[in-house]
C-alpha cells in the first residue's frame, strides 16, 4: 500500500503478527517511494532502549501505549508540519525558479539513478535534448520578459506532452531542456521527438523572427542506448547532443535521432 499511496505519515506498531515495527521501519527507509515518508514508532514499551532503537531504525517520533489521544494528535500535527516544510524546500532545490518544471540538478541526479537501473535490467534508455530555435532572436525582438514567458510556455508544452511514467522533462540550462525517456528503444524515440515538435508548434507562439517557422519551435536530438559495465553515461549524453546538432544544422524545426550504436 505505501508504495501506490506514498503517505506523508505511516504510524507503525513495533508488535505485530510476523514482523518487527523496527525492521519494517528501515525497510522503509531504504527504499526511495517511502525514504521521505515520517514514520512515528508506537508500542507498549518505555524503556530507553526501545526509543533508541526506533529512533535508529528511522523513526522521527516515538509513542507509548496506553495512548493519549490529544497527545497522538499533537505529535501526528507536528510531524505532518514538517514534511510539509521538508517537501516545500525539496521542492524548491529541485525546481527551476522560471519554468516550474525540474531543474538541472534534479536531472542530473535522475539521470544517474536511471541510468543505474536500465543497466541492471539491461533495458533501453532513451534521452533528447531539446533547443528553443533561435530564441535569441526572440528575446532581442520580443524583450526578456516575453522571453520568460515563452520558456514557461514551452516547458508546460513539453510537460504536457509526456505520456508514459517515468518520463521526466527538466530545464537542462538556458533555452535548452531535456527529457529522460525510461524503457525506450530509437525508434520510439524518434516518435516522441516528432510528438514533442508538434506539441510546441501546436502553442502557436508568434515569432517573428524564426528563420523557419511563423511561431516557435523546436529542435530536438535523441539517442538511446541499453547501458552496460562499458558504456557511460556522457557516451548517451553525447550522442543526443550531436542528433541536437544536426536537427539545427539541417533546418531545425525537427527531431533527430543519433545514427550511432552504442555497444
Amino acid at each position: 500500500m505505501t508504495m501506490k499511496t506514498k503517505p506523508d505519515l505511516i504510524l507503525l506498531d513495533v508488535e505485530m503478527p510476523g514482523m518487527n515495527g523496527y525492521e519494517v521501519c528501515r525497510q522503509l527507509k531504504a527504499d526511495a517511494a517511502t525514504r521521505n515518508c515520517s514514520v512515528i514508532i508506537v508500542t507498549s514499551h518505555s524503556s530507553v532502549d526501545h526509543e533508541v532503537a526506533a529512533l535508529e531504525a528511522g523513526a522521527a517520533d516515538f509513542i507509548t501505549k496506553p495512548l493519549n489521544a490529544p497527545l497522538v494528535r499533537a505529535r501526528v500535527k507536528t510531524q505532518l508540519l514538517v514534511k510539509k516544510q521538508a517537501d516545500e524546500l525539496h521542492r524548491q532545490v529541485e525546481q527551476d525558479g522560471l519554468t516550474g518544471i525540474y531543474n538541472r540538478r534534479y536531472f542530473d541526479q535522475q539521470y544517474a539513478q536511471e541510468w543505474r537501473r536500465h543497466q541492471r535490467q539491461r533495458s533501453p534508455l532513451g534521452l533528447a535534448l531539446i533547443d528553443v530555435d533561435f530564441f535569441k532572436a526572440y528575446n532581442d525582438h520580443y524583450g526578456h520578459q516575453q522571453g520568460d514567458e515563452c520558456l514557461r510556455q514551452v516547458a508546460k508544452g513539453l510537460h504536457s506532452a509526456l505520456r508514459r511514467p517515468g518520463e521526466t522533462v527538466a530545464r537542462y540550462g538556458g533555452e535548452e531542456f531535456a527529457v529522460i525517456l525510461p524503457y525506450t528503444e530509437l525508434g520510439e524515440a524518434q516518435k516522441i521527438g516528432l510528438w514533442l515538435c508538434e506539441s510546441i508548434r501546436d502553442l502557436q507562439l508568434p515569432h517573428a523572427q524564426s528563420e523557419v517557422a511563423a511561431h516557435v519551435s523546436i529542435s530536438v536530438g535523441l539517442a538511446s542506448c541499453v547501458p552496460d559495465g562499458r558504456s557511460l553515461p556522457t557516451s548517451l549524453l553525447s550522442d543526443a547532443d550531436d542528433a541536437l546538432y544536426k536537427a539545427k544544422a539541417n533546418g531545425r524545426n525537427r527531431a533527430v535521432v543519433s545514427d550511432r550504436v552504442i555497444d
